[in-house]
């Protein structure tokens, strides 16, 4: 079930007309392929999972969030993330990866080029991260 909070940005995400949602993916999924991966993947992005099965959003940049079916899907190995305490579950089109935290409810932005994460690309959770999107686009609240 998508909370209130999350309905509201992907309102106001639709209203831009330049998202590709894929379809949702189920709670029992998503708990499946945490018991196979040995991961657990961040509440909030769960919520999100159980909205659209990853997606693409084309805002000035693009971005793409991967999902546990629709390609591309999660890798938990990739090696693009800084070291094994992240799994990456998008990227930027600048090929940035978007990280989670496997600790935690934290998402980041891995700058590849500088080799490091910055503060202000840190995130409390999912919610958070795409409210900072749709703030950076003007469109929010």
């Amino acid at each position: 079930m998508v909370s209130e909070e999350l309905k509201l940005i992907i309102d106001e995400l639709n209203i831009q007309g330049k998202m590709i949602f894929h379809e949702a993916t189920t709670k029992e999924k998503i708990t499946t392929f945490e018991r196979e991966k040995n991961v657990t993947l961040p509440s909030k992005y769960k919520e999100w999972l159980q909205f659209s099965d990853g997606g693409e959003f084309f805002l000035p940049a693009g971005i793409q969030l991967y999902g546990i079916e629709h390609k591309p899907v999660i890798n938990v190995n990739d090696n693009s993330r800084p070291n094994d305490d992240y799994m990456v579950i998008g990227a930027l089109a600048s090929g940035d990866p978007i990280l989670c935290e496997k600790s935690s409810e934290k998402i980041a932005i891995y700058n590849q080029e500088a080799g490091r994460i910055e503060d202000e690309e840190i995130y409390d959770d999912f919610i958070a991260f795409l409210k900072d999107l749709h703030d950076l686009l003007g469109i929010g609240g």
